[in-house]
């Protein structure tokens, strides 16, 4: 299998039961689908990369402005070669800008969730990042009813935990590779997504691969246009636990022919609300399948992972 089957998004308000079989019997096979009619508004994407493009093209000490090294990389820039994959010493090949959720000024979740810088040398940078966050929010939650209605919840039963969630925008960039990349390096190691649920704009390259549970190979997976990638993050694995796979994914270096060109994506990192205690699911223990991991804040788990992987010192 070289890539996933897209399955087709029903229109709003349509039955879905169809669609609800095929996204979870993908996400307990690979932890990965891909999504077709997701419904996202083009001319936001397309703003949203040209802004992400206009961005990391400017000057470095201009990018620079915006990296906070006390602030784990979660809002604003993250300079080339700051995150590492959990358990891998050598850096990704890539630079990332991270815009989060506004929230009302007196809202209690400013005190972890900070705003995110305005960036006046790109005119519309800011527009349009905040467009296209609700955009992916908004479809974010649309999945969430039918990964619900699989696991036999109530439809909206993730409405008000991931409401306020500290999701996160990411652009990312990983430059032309000019030269021979470090040896044991690669655009981004092997790893798995801290989040809910994570979705992906295709890319502009080639370059990412899963391995499931239980394969050896790794498996290459392409969104043809107009469709998305989605996957299972580790908070989800962790509520379901371990019914739905978070899957380890990498993006690999590209072949010689192609390094010459950088690559570009733009995942939406679903969160739950900082405070939402992610305990195993009644329905998903059993004898069988004993209770695996120990309750914990999304806050919490999110600031364990985050030292795993470098970005909190």
């Amino acid at each position: 299998m070289d890539t996933l089957k897209p399955i087709s998004l029903p229109a709003p308000g349509a039955d879905d039961a169809d669609f609800t079989k095929a996204l979870m019997a993908s996400f307990m096979e690979t932890g990965f689908a891909v999504i077709a009619n997701h419904g996202l508004d083009q001319t936001k994407i397309d703003k949203a990369y040209q802004a992400s493009r206009d961005f990391f093209a400017l000057p470095a000490d201009t990018k620079q402005k915006y990296f906070d090294p006390n602030g784990a990389g979660q809002r604003g820039y993250t300079p080339f070669g700051q995150e590492n994959a959990k358990g891998v010493a050598a850096i990704d090949l890539k630079e990332f800008w991270h815009t989060g959720r506004e929230l009302p000024e007196d809202h209690p979740y400013r005190e972890t969730m900070p705003d995110t810088p305005s960036v006046p040398e790109v005119p519309d940078f800011d527009t349009a990042t905040n467009g296209i966050f609700k955009e992916f929010d908004s479809l974010g939650h649309r999945l969430l009813q039918s990964v619900a209605t699989g696991l036999g919840l109530e439809r909206d039963w993730f409405v008000d935990k991931v409401q306020y969630g500290n999701s996160i925008l990411r652009l990312l960039h990983y430059p032309a590779q000019k030269e021979p990349p470090p040896e044991g390096s690669v655009r981004a190691a092997a790893h798995e997504d801290i989040n809910v649920i994570t979705l992906l704009l295709g890319a502009d390259e080639a370059g990412l691969q899963v391995r499931p549970r239980g394969v050896e190979d790794w498996i290459s997976v392409s969104a043809p246009p107009g469709t998305m990638v989605i996957n299972v993050g580790d908070m989800l694995q962790r509520l379901t636990n371990g019914v739905l796979q978070s899957t380890s994914h990498r993006v690999v270096n590209p072949s010689p022919e192609r390094s010459k060109f950088g690559r570009y994506s733009m995942p939406f990192f679903l969160h739950f609300e900082p405070d939402v205690e992610i305990r195993a699911l009644p329905s998903c223990v059993s004898d069988e399948n004993p209770e695996k991991f120990p309750q914990i804040t999304a806050n919490e788990y999110l600031m364990e992972r985050l030292r795993e992987i470098g970005l909190l010192k």
